[in-house]
């Protein structure tokens, strides 16, 4: 029995369609380079299916954030290369601010909405899920890849009854 081409097509393009987003999440976020430096320095790091990458280094015992939640973060930011461009592990002054609100990078708001209270990750961040093509002057380089050393420290509120 034959086949159209016509209908192959069609099938290619409706399983392109249902699996493409799929597909998409799955697309290495890392230059080859990138990659293998942080296999090479991490090679226990997890990965998400956004591509954010982490290492948890103490468990929490908290909730769970979630998105709208007030946040409070320690952590230290650098450069793949260990080039520190930010820290704030100031008990008196945490970083304080809303998660999933646009307010921080997107790979923040991804990873800490997998972290319990309490709970301490290095998380290594692709530019894309970052400050991307246009960087952060003069700290942080056109598609730098960020690497955070980060904890969640204040209690988020439970969700409401």
């Amino acid at each position: 029995m034959r086949i159209g081409t016509r209908f192959i097509g069609l099938v290619v393009l409706a399983l392109v369609a249902l699996g493409g987003t799929r597909l998409m999440a799955q697309r290495e976020k890392l230059s080859p380079e990138d990659y293998d430096f942080v296999y090479r320095k991490w090679p226990n790091v997890q990965k998400t299916s956004t591509g954010v990458r982490y290492i948890v280094e103490k468990e929490g015992t908290g909730r769970v954030a979630q998105s709208g939640d007030e946040v409070s973060v320690f952590y230290t930011g650098t450069l793949l290369d260990g080039t520190k461009f930010d820290e704030n592990w100031n008990a008196k002054s945490p970083f304080h601010f809303r998660l999933d609100r646009g307010e921080v990078i997107k790979g923040w708001d991804q990873i800490l909405q997998q972290m319990h209270v309490g709970e301490r990750r290095l998380v290594i961040v692709p530019a894309e899920l970052a400050y991307g093509d246009r960087g952060q002057a003069p700290k942080i380089p056109r598609d730098a890849v960020l690497v955070f050393d980060m904890q969640l420290i204040k209690d988020v509120p439970p969700p409401a009854q």
